[in-house]
């Protein structure tokens, strides 16, 4: 199989992912409070590593010579935990059914 396609199907399932997390913390600004100007200032911060850290990963995984879809691959990964620790995270625990 293309290890684009597979990409192309993670990435996809990670986009519905983001959008379930940008609405639990929407919520959780929307409250406000501690907690919403706590959730804002993390979620600036938690882009930005995760940003630095999913470059990293890019950049040391094409340097050792892997092919560029496996460097994709290594980035959306870690993406992909962050995102679903944020819903954990921020999901309620009544909630949690999965």
């Amino acid at each position: 199989m293309n290890p684009w396609f597979a990409i192309a199907r993670d990435a996809g399932r990670l986009a519905i992912e983001a959008q379930s997390v940008v609405a639990l913390r929407l919520a959780r600004l929307a409250r406000g409070g501690k907690r919403g100007r706590a959730e804002a200032q993390r979620m600036v911060v938690e882009k930005a590593e995760a940003l630095g850290e999913a470059n990293a990963a890019a950049a040391r995984s094409l340097v050792s010579g892997e092919s560029p879809s496996a460097s994709v691959d290594k980035a959306l990964k870690i993406y992909s935990r962050r995102v679903k620790r944020n819903r954990r995270r921020l999901t309620p625990r009544w909630w949690r059914w999965w």
